[in-house]
């Protein structure tokens, strides 16, 4: 089982970063390291993970950010929280943010991978990875994003990379508010200001291409982001 599971770490100490990478390593598991949050939540997205070892005290997105920003994407990738605080409200906060396990600095390695081998006995095989899925109906649109093809039954439209990224992510999320910065993140790697204009310019654009559909829209919801909308009447 271990040598199949993939296993994103993101954890700024790199010296205990690598101590923990090269213990799971020596389990059989492949393990990406990262080094803060903004890059977690990238790396995240550029393929699909088994499990993610979190620190909660990061640079440019703290752990429990990081996590809620995958469970909007993923609701099933269990996640292992690692901290120097013990305080019961820390780990509240750590399971309320959709973690599945916490532990408290200085740990056992040892324990670490007894517990990451037990969370995977019970979730590896267990539901599709929302992530995995490529294809999507979208009201009278057939929506293939890895073949970046938008067809209706009147055109077909060969998408860029960039667009096919922010339209899946709003089927992923069909009939939910996206928020701007998740989209930012996932697709740019970034939330700065001049990117997010690029990102309005990129929404303008999928709403012309779905205009042959008058029952598909593109909600602007004022100050929080987008829902992609299919009124199925």
């Amino acid at each position: 089982m271990s040598e199949k599971a993939t296993i994103l770490l993101v954890e700024d100490d790199m010296n205990l970063g690598f101590v923990v990478q090269d213990a799971l390593k020596r389990k059989g598991y492949t393990v990406h390291l990262v080094r803060d949050g903004k890059e977690g939540l990238k790396k995240f997205n550029e393929q699909p993970y088994d499990l993610c070892v979190l620190d909660v005290m990061l640079p440019g997105k703290d752990g429990f950010s990081l996590a809620e920003d995958i469970r909007l994407t993923n609701a099933l990738v269990p996640i292992v929280f690692l901290t120097a605080k013990s305080q019961t409200e820390d780990r509240i906060a750590g399971f309320k943010a959709g973690g599945d396990d916490y532990l408290t600095k200085p740990f056992s390695h040892e324990e670490l991978v007894l517990r990451i081998e037990a969370i995977l006995r019970r979730t590896l095989g267990k539901g599709e990875d929302p992530r995995n899925r490529e294809r999507f109906e979208v009201g009278d649109y057939t929506f293939d994003h890895r073949n970046l093809m938008l067809s209706h039954p009147a055109e077909e439209r060969k998408l860029t990379k960039k667009e096919a990224d922010v339209l899946r992510l709003l089927c992923l999320h069909a009939d939910q508010v996206l928020p701007r910065e998740l989209v930012l993140n996932m697709v740019w790697g970034d939330d700065t200001y001049f990117l997010g204009r690029s990102l309005d310019v990129f929404i303008s654009r999928l709403r012309k291409y779905l205009k042959l559909d008058p029952k598909v829209q593109i909600v602007n919801v004022h100050g929080v982001g987008f829902k992609l909308v299919v009124d199925r009447a």
